[in-house]
């Protein structure tokens, strides 16, 4: 089934929404109940960001393909899966529905509906760090799709559940989360003057995620095809 772009754009508005009211609603919940424990806090924001990835891309996929993310949306542009053109009212979509996700979680937790974050998320460590996280989730989305595309949902929660916590950053690993998570002065902000670097180290490491990617798929020239072990028994 085809839909239209009227309701793409919607799927990803709504799906990008969802994801970023969660991460935020968590990470002000996590905070509020973990007593000045930063790992607890962490946790508490972790776990539900993985799981509603999961239902996320399990429901919305059909529709859209379940981006919720520039930098993937970008990397399906050039893989030539999304024309110039929506691949722009993608981002656009994404963005907004951020933004919207950042309101509705203030909304549920009465905070100001937009304040300008003062957290510190700067430095090479954690672009380099984006960087890894962003590289690992292309790579996981196009392996996924090539090997276990119905398994691509868990695929990705899971990825991003590790990610929390084997990157410096916290693995944003988002430009449309990146921003709407600078509109929260809670526990997950990001300064918006730290914007730049995250979505710069997010874009490259997406690319870089396609590229080998597409060098590991690659089909063999010479004749000779790898030794599946399974067939050999």
């Amino acid at each position: 089934m085809t839909f239209s772009l009227a309701r793409r754009l919607a799927a990803e508005c709504l799906g990008t929404g969802l994801l970023v009211a969660t991460v935020v609603g968590s990470g002000i919940m996590g905070e509020r109940l973990a007593g000045g424990n930063f790992a607890l806090a962490l946790l508490g924001n972790t776990l539900p960001t993985g799981a509603i990835l999961v239902v996320l891309i399990t429901i919305l996929a059909p529709i859209s393909g379940a981006h919720f993310n520039p930098a993937v949306s970008l990397v399906f542009a050039l893989k030539r899966d999304l024309s110039a053109h929506e691949a722009a009212f993608y981002t656009a979509a994404q963005i907004a529905g951020g933004l919207a996700g950042t309101i509705t979680a203030h909304l549920m937790f009465a905070l100001p509906l937009i304040e300008a974050s003062v957290k510190a998320r700067t430095g090479a460590p954690q672009w380099f760090a984006e960087w890894v996280a962003t590289f690992g989730l292309v790579l996981t989305i196009l392996m996924g799709i090539r090997f276990a595309r119905a398994s691509v949902p868990w695929l990705v929660g899971l990825y991003i559940t590790a990610a929390y916590w084997f990157t410096a950053s916290t693995s944003f690993a988002n430009p449309a989360v990146a921003i709407a998570r600078s509109l929260t002065n809670t526990f997950s902000g990001i300064r918006p003057l730290d914007l730049a670097g995250f979505i710069t180290a997010q874009l490259v490491g997406a690319i870089c995620g396609m590229a080998v990617a597409a060098w590991l798929l690659r089909q063999p020239t010479g004749g000779t095809e790898p030794m599946n072990v399974e067939a050999q028994l």
